[in-house]
């Protein structure tokens, strides 16, 4: 059974993870390998999905956790950390709507959506990380 406090590093690993594949999965379609850009895609979504669910769970046991750190740095990591929230809460719903229009074969739209979602979920995984480490990393 994992630890509680193991969590957070385990958050930033999946985050860094998924950041990677969509990478990677980003480069494939773009030489049209479709195969390997599904199963990167898929693969973040399900990299995002576990993470999420360890978030909650986190969260749940351990409630709120403040940042530590003062002055400039603080405004720093309060940008970092509001710009991470409010798009992190798109990000669900663009995968989804991205993923659907793929599994319906509606490459069209899932190009147009696909464009938006992209740099969005990237943004987010790449934060999620810096935001682990400000928290955690600078102690």
């Amino acid at each position: 059974m994992i630890e509680i406090s193991t969590l957070p590093a385990v958050n930033a690993a999946l985050n860094a993870t998924s950041a990677v594949l969509l990478t990677i999965g980003y480069w494939f379609i773009r030489r049209r390998q479709i195969t390997a850009h599904k199963v990167c895609m898929l693969s973040a979504f399900g990299t995002s999905t576990i993470f999420l669910t360890c978030y909650l769970i986190y969260h749940y046991h351990v409630g709120h956790v403040a940042f530590q750190g003062t002055g400039a740095i603080r405004g720093v990591y309060l940008a970092i950390l509001a710009s991470h929230v409010v798009l992190a809460f798109l990000v669900l719903p663009l995968s989804l709507t991205t993923l659907y229009h793929a599994f319906r074969n509606n490459f069209d739209r899932h190009r147009r959506i696909a464009r938006w979602t992209l740099p969005i979920w990237l943004y987010v995984s790449v934060t999620g990380v810096l935001v682990y480490w400000m928290l955690y990393g600078l102690n």
